[in-house]
């Protein structure tokens, strides 16, 4: 059986009506217009579809032209007028002539038609032959059910942009597929990615699958659905989907979009395997429960190996890998042809050659009669599949055994709901695995499909964190009113005193003010956009962020308005007027808004929400500390304040990137996390930015330690700031801090402990003497709002200081270089420490950074410096292993850490070092094709590849990959992450001061 369209004779009036949303299709997605094509079959018919079109892009586009100017006149509605009234005559006039609609007008026009279509009995990969570009409409879908905020996720070169851009063909987002080679694909729009062929920035884009067809209005819903036994692919689906970054370079792009998704697609290499980057990302990924599915990818290659690939997942990722897919490959040639689903046990056929629209589908008992041995592997994935869900899924052991304790009669349907089950089940470690060729466009629309059947929507995942207050918990839970937040005894006392009330009706009052809220938001991304200005990249976690709305942002306590609202999709914009809640938007316009932000907003005329509602803030996205740095120096003095500028937008884009001031050199340091890190944000600053700058050679980012304990130093800043008195005194003390003791080891009991946190290697403690109770007394001591003055309060004196204290962490006392592993504690005292309206945040500020810098000044004797120790995972052939663990070892000053198979008996790393390890020889995996018998029984070969994890200071690793290559034949690759700031001997600091 074959999915595709047949010629269909329509009349030229319906034809022209089906196309008025193509064009105003056209008019939302500026730069998207394709011609299309038709065959008349009469030359008047030709000459008169020819003049039509020609007269109304006149009268339509002057009309459409004057109204995206502003320039509303009578003119402008008459012309708007006259070019859809001479399209209605045109459609009496022609209304009779026959035209030979194309296969895929003729297959969507069919389906505006139609009523909702004949359920098909099951499948849960539909083959579908829709029709593409931007007919198909490109409003989302308000429905919470029908929403998919997904991510890809992989190694780099696994295939991530090349899947992307079918899942957009194939969805009618774009007429053509773009190519990494050929520098055209969608995502990857910046010039450098296009340039070098990588991905730098995480993308969005959102489109519809199935795609849904201009006129329908309406689509099934999920209890639709389940009735008549159909999956959710059935119905049409809004995806959100971001394209990560695969360079270990660029890890915070990736942390950054897993914060706000829902779900991912992690892509594998079928040749390659699990690659030591895949981890790294698989356990990101983990961080934040987010479900995944993995499609394994490249299996047109010579050396694909999916069973292999399979058995990696249990042994290095620590799942229980669920194959839903196997390979399909031609019996004569081997050549890779297809796959068997062995949810709906069917096998899928793709032609050679062809855009991967046209798919053969084969029943399983065609299957039988037509290729035997591929039928047998299909009813042993169906058993092995059925088992494995079976023992972490009791529903779907009812269903065996209504069935007759019979594999292959349990329902497609069934199946479908016990995955989804299972992998939104975090603990069952299930993970369904899919089997494709994108380049060669096999797998990718059955992987839709998987995505809409088993990814959650927003609705399904947890409840996101909170800190309100002091008090963490769920958004919904404080929506709905069951987190309570603490108030002040103040306010509580007035209430009592004027209303009688109690902390009770104070609660009722925060939680009207809580219902008020009308949307709350994350900023996750910033992006300066030459044309558009600044971009906030947002995702909406409840109600909905309106155009023209204040937002109030909570880390910077200030407010915004929000101009403009878009959809974007990658490079291209729609404007749209609301983002609601669950899904993922851009406000253009914002001065303020960082990474990591989060903005409310909140109706009236107050500025600011009431408290605590200020106070609100999302999990905040972690940033990795940088290793690398280089000097960047301006042409001429007069370009310096233009790089400046440029700097700051650069740093509000990329929060892993840090600048400093040396104050010896006064040169300005950029650091990053890699070296094409810093070379990217050099080209975005010359090329993108315009800055005329140089920069230097790029160096390590070195630490420095302390190893005694300061005196108990008290400073008072006294001076004026900006033409205003200011006047505070800050008392310090600094020590040694060991970051692998526990917290509960190194805690001191501090009765005045206000704030205390580990930052960069840093523990700070701040304590405010008569400012915090806890002794029995402290109902009857005073508030901090009486002992304070007005224009102070606890959270404005903790960030004075802290900020205070990490400008002087900033720079070591000996070496210069920021300070590691150093505990410093801050204590302010309202009795000596506080002189009324001249203590400003300011002047607080100053005040503890010159009390720390003091502390480091008396212990400056005993600073060492520190250099980063990166954990390195490196493949190589079985043949070289032994020659590269000696240069590790010996050359490098490594330490070797484990020596691994790519495929071993049990599972060597897992998220979570509580659960018991994967049996690999329980795993099911189909054998692979050409697999050698010394391969079959895990013998050792020359060409197995083999992994080593070693541990080596980052300044032997730079320039490794070129001599990895020529230890190994051009075959070891590498990647590599901190994992720690280690303390030099005195020879290898003497060596490196030489250096420096």
């Amino acid at each position: 059986m074959e999915y595709q369209s047949q010629p269909t004779e329509t009349l030229w009036s319906e034809w022209v009506w089906s196309k008025i949303g193509t064009n105003v299709g056209h008019s939302v997605c500026p730069g998207k217009t394709k011609n299309f094509s038709t065959k008349c079959k009469s030359p008047q018919a030709c000459w008169d579809i020819t003049v039509s079109a020609i007269v109304t892009t006149w009268f339509g586009g002057y009309g459409y032209l004057k109204m995206r100017t502003k320039q509303i006149t009578s003119s402008t509605v008459k012309y708007s007028v006259l070019s859809w009234l001479f399209l209605w005559i045109s459609g009496l006039f022609i209304g009779s002539k026959q035209l030979e609609i194309p296969n895929s007008e003729a297959a969507r026009i069919q389906n505006i038609r139609a009523s909702p279509p004949v359920p098909l009995k099951y499948l849960p990969s539909v083959l579908r032959m829709y029709s593409t570009g931007c007919e198909v409409s490109p409003e989302v879908s308000a429905d919470l059910d029908r929403t998919r905020n997904i991510g890809i996720i992989a190694h780099i070169d696994a295939g991530k942009t090349t899947t992307t851009e079918r899942m957009l063909y194939y969805s009618g987002f774009t007429r053509r597929i773009g190519e990494v080679d050929e520098g055209s694909t969608v995502t990857d729009f910046l010039p450098a990615e296009r340039a070098r062929g990588i991905t730098i920035q995480s993308a969005a884009i959102t489109f519809n699958w199935p795609p849904r067809p201009w006129g329908e209005q309406t689509s099934p819903t999920l209890e639709e659905l389940k009735s008549k036994g159909l999956p959710r692919s059935a119905a049409s689906h809004t995806i959100n989907l971001i394209d990560t970054p695969g360079h270990a370079d660029f890890t915070f792009e990736v942390l950054r979009s897993l914060r706000i998704l829902d779900g991912a697609i992690c892509i594998l290499d079928g040749v390659a395997g699990v690659e030591a980057q895949t981890e790294k990302v698989w356990h990101q990924a983990s961080t934040y429960a987010i479900p995944r599915i993995v499609y394994i990818n490249k299996l047109d290659r010579d050396g694909a190996a999916f069973g292999r690939t399979v058995r990696e997942l249990g042994s290095r990722l620590g799942v229980w890998p669920a194959v839903c897919h196997i390979p399909w490959f031609e019996s004569a040639y081997g050549r890779f042809q297809g796959i068997g689903d062995a949810i709906s046990l069917q096998g899928l056929f793709w032609e050679e050659g062809g855009d991967g629209k046209k798919i053969k589908v084969s029943s399983l008992a065609t299957l039988e009669e037509t290729d035997e041995k591929f039928a047998n592997e299909l009813k042993r994935a169906r058993v092995a599949l059925v088992e494995l869900l079976s023992e972490h899924d009791e529903a779907l052991v009812e269903n065996f055994l209504e069935h007759g304790e019979d594999h292959l009669a349990v329902k497609p349907i069934e199946i479908l709901e016990s995955l989804r089950r299972t992998l939104l089940d975090s603990e069952t470690r299930v993970v369904p695995v899919f089997a494709g060729a994108s380049f060669r466009n096999i797998g990718v629309q059955p992987l839709l499909d998987q995505v809409l059947n088993l990814l959650p929507s927003p609705n399904e995942r947890p409840d996101p964190e909170i800190r309100i207050r002091s008090v963490k918990g769920g958004l919904q839970s404080l929506l709905k009113g069951d987190l309570v937040v603490p108030t002040s005894k103040k306010v509580v006392a007035e209430k009592k005193t004027k209303k009688h009330g109690s902390h009770h009706s104070h609660h009722q009052e925060v939680q009207m003010a809580v219902e008020r809220l009308d949307g709350c938001a994350l900023a996750f991304k910033v992006v300066s956009d030459t044309k558009r200005g600044v971009l906030v990249y947002v995702r909406v976690y409840s109600g909905s962020i309106n155009r023209n709305a204040s937002l109030f942002n909570t880390n910077l306590n200030l407010s915004e308005r929000a101009p403009r609202l878009l959809k974007m999709n990658a490079s291209e914009a729609v404007e749209v007027q609301s983002i609601p809640a669950g899904h993922i938007g851009v406000i253009v316009g914002l001065k303020h808004a960082r990474t990591g932000d989060t903005l409310l907003s909140y109706p009236g005329n107050k500025a600011t929400p009431p408290k605590p509602l200020n106070t609100l803030q999302l999990r905040p996205i972690d940033v990795p500390p940088p290793v690398f740095f280089a000097s960047i120096e301006p042409d001429s003095l007069s370009e310096e304040k233009h790089l400046h500028e440029a700097l700051a937008l650069l740093l509000r884009e990329d929060p892993s990137l840090h600048v400093t001031v040396d104050e010896d050199s006064g040169q300005t340091l950029l650091s990053g996390m890699g070296e094409l890190h810093l070379e990217i944000a050099r080209d975005r600053l010359v090329n993108d930015f315009k800055a005329r700058a140089s920069m230097g050679k790029i160096e390590i980012g070195y630490r420095e330690c302390i190893s005694g304990t300061s005196s108990v130093v008290t400073k008072v800043f006294d001076r004026e700031i900006a033409g205003r008195k200011g006047k505070a005194g800050c008392t310090a003390l600094v020590g040694s801090f060991n970051p692998d003791k526990s917290d509960e080891e190194q805690l001191e009991s501090h009765e005045d402990l206000l704030f205390e946190e580990t930052r960069n290697g840093n523990r700070i403690t701040i304590l405010t003497p008569d400012l915090v109770h806890h002794g029995k007394n402290h109902k009857k001591a005073k508030m901090p709002e009486d002992l304070l003055p007005i224009h102070l309060d606890l959270s404005i004196i903790k960030t004075a200081i802290y900020n205070g204290s990490l400008a002087a962490l900033a720079r070591g006392p000996k070496y210069s270089f920021p300070l590691h592993n150093t505990h410093v504690t801050l204590k302010f005292d309202i009795n000596t420490d506080l002189f009324g309206a001249e203590t400003t945040p300011s002047a607080l500020s100053a005040a503890a950074r010159l009390a720390t810098q003091s502390a480091l000044k008396e212990v400056a004797s005993t600073s060492a410096l520190m250099e980063p120790v990166m954990n390195v995972i490196i493949s190589v052939p079985e043949s070289s292993m032994g020659v590269v663990v000696h240069d590790i070892s010996s050359a490098r000053g490594g330490h070797i850490l484990s020596l691994d198979d790519d495929c071993g008996a049990s599972s060597s790393r897992t998220d979570n070092d509580d659960l018991p390890p994967i049996d690999v020889s329980k795993i099911y995996a189909p054998p692979d094709q050409f697999e050698s018998a010394s391969v079959a029984s895990n013998t050792k070969s020359p060409n197995q590849m083999r992994t080593i994890t070693a541990k080596v200071p980052l300044k032997e690793m730079v320039g490794y990959l070129k001599h990895l290559r020529s230890l190994t034949g051009g075959r070891g690759t590498f990647v590599m992450h901190v994992d720690r700031f280690e303390k030099m001997g005195s020879q290898r600091e003497k060596a490196v001061l030489t250096e420096l």
